[in-house]
């Protein structure tokens, strides 16, 4: 009966509820009902109706009528907050059966209401990061948009990719699980692995789920739609591109690697070659509709964090999205990584990152950059791994923004609750930075001297 009295019972009254008016109805109505019963009551009086002696201690008629009415008035008040408690728990255990017990209605009603009026923010990229990312950002608004690429040919998904001719699953599995309003047993179970069976050995439920989905739908953009309804996602999930992509390599050694999953390993092992260029091949795919749709729509755009050459660049050699990330006016933050990857981006610091951005794709596809300036000199269980630093700032237009946006537990990631506030912050002094006169040296970045 205590949580009647909680802060929670008053966003009953907040603007945008569609609930007031409601309530302000039943109020008028008890209210009528009330002044009906009065004078049903008066006139059983004035007509000389004898009541039985017992009812003039019911009725408390030894004590004053004001304060009677007072007492009436205050036991009236709390059975309808008594009704009202377990109102809500009946409805919520009818329609949402698994919510979490400790959440009032009131709760989760205001929490939907202005979840779907949140900014439009559209998330390119993929692997963990873009997962880590959207994580966070789904406490803030459910019109989120989550493009990912399709050049993972590794582990499960390049097996199915091979096997069954299909877009590769694992980033859209783990853009799904980050975004869904499931029950949390469902979630786990979309997202375990298999450690033993002929077949079945390094395959995750949720790739086959997909893929089994896309026989049944047939094909993958319904398959991707219906399992996000099936496991309640909020936002939407679109693969940057429909062509079967190859992520290609060019390393500064003369060679070319073919396969996004090659990459890393073939620059890493024990090699001091660096990439020097990715390309897709095909070259030019179209991109997909509703991503181009969704990235003009947008009101804020985020590309990153994840791997930098495998991840982020892949969606941005779709010529589709870089053109459209061109064309809209909203702004577009890139957030680099907090750690460097072994293979991809040894010794690079912020500027490098935005520096490999911008030799691919050209400027205009980022106005800010998002870093982490929790820097510590090591990185704990990381052998090769450091962290990502801002050294050679130099004025180009883009303007850094630096905060604590590292995962204490593991600081090789990005902490999604603090990666999604730095963001909205960014979302919220967009009129603010993009107005700015002038600003510190150190608060510019551009790419490093030579690149």
């Amino acid at each position: 009966m205590s949580r009647v009295f909680t802060f929670d019972f008053f966003k009953w009254f907040y603007p945008g509820m569609h609930i007031k008016r409601w309530l302000a109805l039943i109020v008028i109505g008890v209210a009528i009902m009330t002044f009906g019963l009065g004078y049903v009551v008066r006139e059983l009086y004035t007509e000389g109706l004898r009541l039985p002696g017992f009812m003039y201690w019911t009725t408390l008629q030894f004590i004053p009528r004001y304060f009677r009415g007072a007492m009436f008035m205050s036991g009236a008040v709390g059975l309808i907050l008594f009704s009202i408690w377990k109102l809500n728990q009946s409805i919520i255990s009818v329609v949402a059966p698994h919510r979490d017990t400790n959440e009032s209605l009131v709760n989760t009603i205001y929490t939907q209401r202005f979840l779907r009026r949140g900014p439009k923010i559209v998330a390119i990229g993929g692997g963990h990061g873009l997962s880590t990312l959207l994580r966070g950002l789904k406490e803030y608004t459910t019109n989120l948009t989550a493009i990912v690429t399709v050049a993972d040919d590794g582990g499960s998904s390049g097996v199915l990719r091979r096997e069954l001719g299909v877009l590769p699953p694992g980033d859209v599995r783990n853009c799904i699980a980050a975004l869904a309003d499931a029950e949390p047993l469902v979630t786990k179970l979309f997202q375990y692995r298999f450690e033993d069976g002929a077949g079945l050995a390094g395959h995750s439920f949720g790739n086959l789920f997909i893929v089994a989905m896309s026989g049944v739908t047939g094909n993958m953009e319904d398959a991707i739609r219906q399992t996000s309804r099936v496991l309640a996602v909020r936002g939407q999930i679109i693969p940057s591109t429909m062509e079967d992509v190859t992520l290609c390599a060019h390393i500064d050694d003369k060679r070319t690697i073919q396969g996004e999953s090659s990459i890393g390993p073939a620059v890493s092992n024990g090699s001091k070659a660096r990439i020097s260029e990715v390309y897709l091949a095909p070259e030019n795919p179209p991109a997909h509709p509703e991503a181009v749709r969704a990235i003009l729509e947008a009101d804020l755009i985020v590309l990153g964090p994840g791997s930098l050459y495998t991840s982020v660049l892949p969606n941005l050699l779709v010529q589709g999205i870089r053109r459209s990330l061109v064309a809209t006016p909203a702004p577009k933050v890139y957030v680099c990584n907090v750690a460097t990857q072994p293979g991809e981006t040894d010794s690079f610091s912020v500027a490098d990152h935005v520096a490999a951005i911008e030799d691919h794709v050209g400027k205009g596809v980022i106005n800010y950059v998002l870093a982490n300036d929790n820097v510590t000199d090591v990185i704990p269980q990381a052998e090769k791994a450091a962290p990502v630093r801002v050294i050679t700032p130099i004025n180009n237009g883009l303007r850094l923004v630096t905060s604590d946006v590292v995962a204490e537990e593991n600081r090789y990631h990005h902490d999604s609750t603090k990666l999604a506030e730095a963001i909205l912050r960014i979302y919220d002094d967009r009129d603010q930075m993009a107005h700015a006169v002038s600003v510190p040296e150190q608060d510019l970045v551009t790419a490093v001297d030579g690149r």
